[in-house]
């Protein structure tokens, strides 16, 4: 049987996957698991539960609070929030677990419960294989102690998250947005009220796309993998610049004034400078990923920035932040983690603070990430091979440094073996994209031959 737990909690289509039964069981394991590590000791629990717009999180967060409830866990309602929204609460309120409940930028079929440790911390992977042995053992029939009488949890709403989580957005801005037409689109998401209303609150004008979700729409055709409408409305808007979510809002993507998309790695280049100047970059370093753009790593090595590199993931981004002491990390998609003021990525954060560079500036976004040239970078997935051999193949090892050979300086390559998947991704950059095709092609097709 696999982990239920995957990089970013336990996720499945809601009501087939991912049950009533199951939220509220892994609800109570977690509360079991939490109370034997010494997390309640001394002192009654209190959990902070939030969920993104999507209608399975309505049944599905009441299964999560009946089961904290029901292990005695006092249960703050914070609604409809971001993920990082959860995670901030958590830590403010000196709470002893958050759950979010959001598949993220998955379709709106799909839910997801994440847990977060006390300061609104991703839970300890032996936490989790701990609550996942606890939630089976409970399904199977083993009995626990249940509360009774006064020993319950009790249930009650916690309307000023809304108002505090503005609140610390606006405190993390070095200077006010006064000035700035912005376009937001919340994908229809947690961040549909949120992020528009931290914008307004420093000072921007905005317009805004996707911020009417009615349980059924978040994600579709808006957000930060449909850019297209975004793109379109910062046009007609002759807005500064636009940002765009995902559905839990952990996430943020750009566009500037041209209707130009900036990508995670641009968004990363631009506040690590700024950090620098303001003196926080520590370091001077920024945590990115294997996959992150060459175009970055050229960009940093000239500003005398060190890019340190880390497995595909933003959990991997993170622990490596923590490791080395270092304020800033991300990825190409948008995940972009401030450690001074967020505990995981946040596309609210992170669009705030990039607006409040070019207002700070008073250069534009497009001039602002010209600091890096993207380089074309191809991928491509290479199904039904050995991916376990991908490293010991000597063949493959003999195409990979010809290609090597071939791209020089301006150029890379990566193959790496999926994580979820029978397949090896090929990825290649270039000065050309028409190179780096033609290489990547090659490379495929040695990866076919010699693991097929």
């Amino acid at each position: 049987m696999g982990r239920l737990f995957g990089t970013d909690g336990v996720r499945g289509v809601a009501n087939a996957d991912l049950t009533a039964e199951m939220a509220l069981g892994l609800s109570v394991a977690a509360a079991h698991v939490l109370a034997e590590a010494g997390t309640f000791e001394g002192h009654r629990p209190v959990a902070v539960v939030g969920r993104d717009p999507r209608a399975s999180g309505e049944f599905l967060e009441a299964a999560v609070v009946a089961g904290l409830a029901s292990a005695g866990v006092d249960v703050l309602r914070v609604g409809v929030l971001p993920t990082p929204a959860v995670a901030h609460l958590t830590g403010a309120l000196d709470a002893d677990l958050g759950v979010m409940l959001s598949a993220s930028h998955n379709p709106m079929p799909d839910n997801g419960i994440k847990f977060f440790a006390r300061g609104g911390h991703k839970l300890a992977d032996e936490l989790e294989d701990r609550i996942e042995t606890t939630y089976r053992s409970h399904a199977s029939g083993e009995p626990w102690d249940r509360p009774t009488g006064a020993g319950v949890g009790r249930v009650r709403p916690y309307e000023e998250g809304f108002d505090a989580y503005v609140a610390h957005l606006i405190g993390a801005l070095p200077n006010r947005l006064d000035g700035l037409k912005v376009v937001i689109d919340g994908a229809h998401g947690a961040a549909a009220r949120v992020s528009p209303e931290a914008f307004a609150r420093a000072g921007a004008e905005v317009v805004t796309i996707g911020t009417d979700p009615d349980g059924l729409n978040i994600n579709d055709g808006y957000g930060s993998t449909h850019l297209d409408r975004l793109q379109a409305a910062v046009v007609e808007h002759r807005a500064d610049l636009g940002i765009a979510h995902d559905g839990d809002a952990d996430r943020c993507l750009a566009v500037d004034a041209t209707g130009r998309e900036v990508d995670g790695d641009q968004i990363l280049a631009v506040l690590a400078l700024a950090m620098r100047e303001a003196g926080e970059l520590r370091g001077d370093a920024v945590v990115g990923t294997v996959m992150s753009n060459l175009g970055f790593k050229l960009a940093m090595r000239r500003e005398g920035v060190e890019l340190v590199q880390t497995a595909v993931g933003d959990r991997y981004v993170l622990e490596e932040m923590k490791t080395r002491g270092y304020a800033l990390g991300g990825e190409q998609s948008g995940h972009v983690i401030v450690l001074d003021h967020a505990t995981t990525g946040d596309g609210t954060l992170t669009g705030l603070l990039l607006a409040a560079r070019v207002a700070a500036t008073g250069r534009t976004l497009a001039d602002l990430a010209a600091v890096m040239e993207r380089l074309p970078q191809v991928l491509v997935n290479v199904p039904d091979v050995d991916k376990s051999r991908v490293a010991s193949s000597a063949d493959l090892a003999a195409a990979v440094s010809e290609a090597e050979r071939e791209l020089g300086e301006t150029g890379r390559v990566l193959l790496r073996p999926s994580g979820t998947e029978p397949l090896v991704r090929v990825m290649v950059e270039a000065a050309d994209i028409e190179q780096a095709r033609s290489v990547a092609g090659r490379l495929a097709d040695a990866v076919k031959s010699a693991l097929g």
